[in-house]
């Protein structure tokens, strides 16, 4: 059973040293998610493709319970996300690095809980919604590799897939914003709420609408992710070796 997963899009399975050993389909009350099993080294590791496998899934087509019920029915105590984000920050510039600390949720058609069915009522403290112990790893590694990163930053979560509107993106500064994604949440909100320790690191692609110079494209976000992929990609298979693989005080009191 592994322990540790990834989660992200099309190209981020290829870790260095990381095996695929198996594809596997996991069955939940909430539907089937795929998840690739296999190492990095010594250590199980899981990759589960947000997108589906071909990336055919858009943001708002996600099945985000799905996926993190998987991940717990496969043992995942830690989870490692990545995110492709517009920048909202002067100082957090295309092709940068930040590690979320915090998120608004400004979806409006997705899924608010794990705890759906009848009789289950759970009320789940978020104040520190992004575990502390797997930024610290993930910050220690960094510097380790002179990696240039944002060591903290909010996330705000919008539905998609249509990019935001410049008007939208003035209010989202006024509210302390500094990135703007699609994925973000629920996922981690579903990982919280399963008491599985879950970090995000988030690479700026763009400026958002109206701070950006030229319109907004996905050939823009395609081409950022590339370039920067190989060093995120070392970055985390250093990473995954030094992260305890039991849930921290802070993260797990959900857990069953």
């Amino acid at each position: 059973m592994a322990m540790l997963a990834l989660i992200g899009g099309t190209g981020m399975s290829e870790l260095p040293g990381f095996v695929v050993e198996q594809k596997r389909v996991i069955c939940t009350r909430y539907g089937e998610a795929t998840v690739l099993e296999g190492r990095l080294g010594d250590i199980p590791l899981l990759f589960l493709p947000r997108h589906g496998e071909a990336h055919t899934l858009p943001p708002h087509r996600i099945n985000y319970r799905a996926n993190m019920l998987a991940l717990q029915l496969c043992g995942v105590r830690r989870v490692i996300a990545t995110a492709a984000v517009g920048s909202l920050n002067q100082a957090m510039k295309p092709g940068d690095f930040v590690l979320i600390s915090d998120f608004i949720d400004f979806t409006r058609e997705r899924p608010l809980t794990i705890f759906d069915r009848p009789g289950e009522v759970v009320h789940t403290d978020f104040t520190h919604a992004y575990c502390p112990e797997i930024r610290h790893v993930l910050e220690r590694t960094a510097e380790s590799l002179e990696i240039p990163v944002h060591f903290g930053g909010t996330y705000l979560c919008a539905d998609g897939p249509r990019y935001e509107t410049p008007a939208e993106i003035r209010m989202f500064a006024q509210w302390g914003a500094d990135v703007v994604g699609m994925t973000g949440v629920p996922e981690v909100v579903f990982a919280h709420e399963l008491g599985i320790c879950y970090a995000t690191v988030a690479i700026v692609t763009n400026w958002a609408a109206g701070i950006s110079p030229s319109r907004l494209s996905h050939q823009e976000v395609v081409e950022i992710m590339a370039s920067r992929r190989p060093l995120l990609l070392e970055w985390l298979s250093r990473t995954f070796p030094q992260i305890p693989q039991t849930a921290c005080t802070s993260c797990g009191y959900n857990s069953p």
